[in-house]
């Protein structure tokens, strides 16, 4: 049976998860939001055998009796080492090409996967078996002396390799008796020796993510938890554009037999912040300049666009107009649960946190004297429309931060959003010397704070709830603090935060909410919100408390330190896309508020 405990691997161009028995089960070529020619992980209906396996690139042990599995510590490499009945041994190592050169990073869209005999005669058998449009097209295949071709109707894959091709494409078993490579990418050749290049890229790769790691300023407690989890954000990053991608995968479900299955392999501006915001906590910027850029990007295109004055919640990573949703028919589902969706049509959707989720990511421009590429006048220009903006919508219907498809309100999370995107517009206008905009800002800013005071907290109850003039209450309100819209010691938030847990806990987790939506109740908890009731509880002066729940949070990562989405309450199983970005910046986010201090800890 499928399951989420995948490693990932990447270079922030393409990425692959490999499972349990070091198969590569789903990767997208040639970059993250493209085909995924390997699909396995949404194609495997009850019964299926390997032989009817497709989308899958596997190196199977013949025999294989055991498969222990780790990253070369602080890197994004893995390494499967595999034990037979006969105690043959044999070593797989995975990873996507990532270093200097030339004084550029090289980041290919290729994967590498290098086999290693290190006891005994082991016996592999080779299954590569790619599919092109979204499961529904084999390709046609073309050999030549060290290569195989694997021809789509739109563009070809290459393998290139030392092993036999001839066993390969027979998917034949055969003794490794000596190191072998296997290069997975673009079909171009290979121009150079392939044991020394497989072996120098390797060196290079691990030399460069250890680098990564080493300007990375991490908590003193739980530090291999913060490390896996700032190379899963960056591994989510594309790099080329800036653009930060929700997930690498799509359609995995929130929860068994539901329909919330969802395309997750695009830009979230609300996402992306928060990713950017949790890289700044450990002192790594350059990710934040690139987003700056594209984000850049997307404020130009909709300024050229002045009827269209709605900021749309999320964007392709290379900001292409096709999101429309559709279904991949020819994919069974994960365990055998579709619909498999390509595109999301959240796009379509006014979400009015947009507007503060551009300013915080952009506030550090301005502040930050580290950056290379700072805030100007331009980029404030391009700030100042999108706070206009906010004053105009943060008090009028949206989807909200959950993304009700059917139901609209006046929600108090993106409410608070615009509020603070012109909060942050005074401390920027500062910054610059422009007493006259931060005076501007800040009667605005105070404006919309009486307003959501007044009609985001409901005095019968005693705590803020998640509409105006509304009862309900949702996770979002554990941010008030954190967004510097109430003190953590305000009764009010306090009160809420209480609330909140006494309503939407279940277990060590916390649901979004607890009312029905466009698709009944809930039924997995959301990662993201059990780190932010934990980081609330600490705000709140009951840090004792807030540590133990995130130990008990932390121990359900997979076995590879990773998150995704969901989580079932009672048992810890995982759902939802994966890996989430939003679940492993909540990590990041409350180790650094409950570690020691080096100062203490040293």
């Amino acid at each position: 049976m499928s399951s989420l405990d995948l490693a990932v691997i990447g270079n922030c161009t393409i990425s692959a998860l490999v499972d349990r028995r070091a198969q590569i089960v789903w990767s997208c070529f040639p970059r993250f939001d493209a085909d995924p020619v390997f699909s396995a992980l949404l194609d495997c209906p009850e019964g299926q055998s390997d032989a009817d396996q497709k989308g899958v690139f596997a190196i199977d042990m013949v025999g294989m009796v055991s498969c222990e599995q780790s990253y070369i510590e602080n890197t994004a490499v893995l390494v499967s080492r595999m034990t037979d009945s006969f105690g043959n041994i044999l070593e797989v190592t995975d990873f996507a090409p990532r270093f200097k050169h030339y004084d550029r990073t090289f980041r290919p869209p290729m994967l590498i996967r290098r086999v290693h005999p290190v006891k005994g005669r082991p016996r592999i058998r080779v299954r590569l078996r790619p599919h092109y449009d979204w499961g529904g097209c084999p390709p046609n295949l073309t050999r030549g002396s060290n290569h195989l071709r694997f021809v789509g109707p739109a563009y070809s894959l290459r393998l290139t390799t030392d092993a036999s091709v001839s066993y390969i494409n027979d998917e034949r078993p055969f003794v490794v008796d000596r190191p072998l490579s296997f290069f997975f990418g673009e079909d171009e050749p290979l121009r150079s020796e392939t044991d020394a290049t497989a072996r120098a890229f390797l060196d290079s790769t691990v030399d460069f993510w250890r680098d990564w790691v080493r300007s990375l300023s991490i908590p003193f407690d739980w530090q291999e938890a913060v490390i896996r989890a700032a190379i899963t954000l960056k591994l989510c990053n594309y790099e080329e554009t800036g653009a930060i991608v929700a997930a690498l995968t799509t359609s995995v479900p929130e929860a068994p037999h539901t329909k919330r299955n969802w395309d997750y392999r695009y830009c979230w501006l609300r996402d992306a912040y928060f990713v950017i915001q949790a890289l700044n906590r450990l002192g790594t910027t350059k990710t934040m300049e690139e987003y700056l850029t594209y984000i850049t990007n997307i404020v130009d295109d909709m300024e050229a666009i002045p009827e269209q004055k709605d900021m749309p919640p999320l964007f392709s990573i290379t900001r292409s107009p096709d999101l429309e949703e559709r279904e991949a028919t020819a994919l069974a589902g994960y365990r055998g649960m579709g619909p498999v969706r390509v595109g999301n049509a959240a796009y379509t959707q006014i979400q009015n946190d947009a507007y503060g989720s551009i300013v915080l990511a952009s506030v550090h421009a301005f502040l930050d004297k580290r950056l290379i590429r700072s805030g100007n006048n331009a980029l404030f220009s391009h700030l100042e429309k999108l706070g206009q903006r906010a004053i105009e919508v943060f008090d009028k219907p949206d989807a909200g931060p959950w993304e009700l498809r059917t139901k609209a309100a006046v929600h108090t999370f993106p409410s608070v959003m615009c509020w603070a995107a012109c909060d942050r517009l005074i401390k920027i206008a500062e910054a610059m010397g422009r007493e006259d905009r931060a005076a501007f800002w800040r009667e605005n800013a105070d404006h919309m704070h009486r307003v959501i005071n007044e009609r985001a907290y409901n005095a019968d109850k005693g705590t803020f709830v998640s509409s105006f003039d509304g009862e309900d209450l949702d996770a979002t309100l554990l941010l008030l603090a954190e967004l510097d819209f109430v003190k953590a010691d305000d009764p009010r938030f306090i009160a809420t935060v209480e609330a909140v847990g006494t309503k939407l806990r279940r277990g060590d987790l916390l649901l979004r909410y607890d009312v029905e939506d466009d698709f009944g109740l809930m039924h997995t908890a959301f990662m993201i919100c059990g780190f932010w009731y934990v980081d609330a509880l600490s705000a709140i002066g009951r840090k004792d408390e807030a540590k133990e729940l995130f130990e008990h949070i932390l121990s359900l990562r997979n076995s590879f330190g990773l998150f995704s989405e969901d989580a079932d309450f009672t048992t810890g199983e995982l759902w939802g896309n994966f890996p989430q970005t939003y679940s492993m910046v909540g990590l990041i986010n409350s180790a650094v508020r409950l570690s020691r201090s080096w100062e203490e800890a040293v």
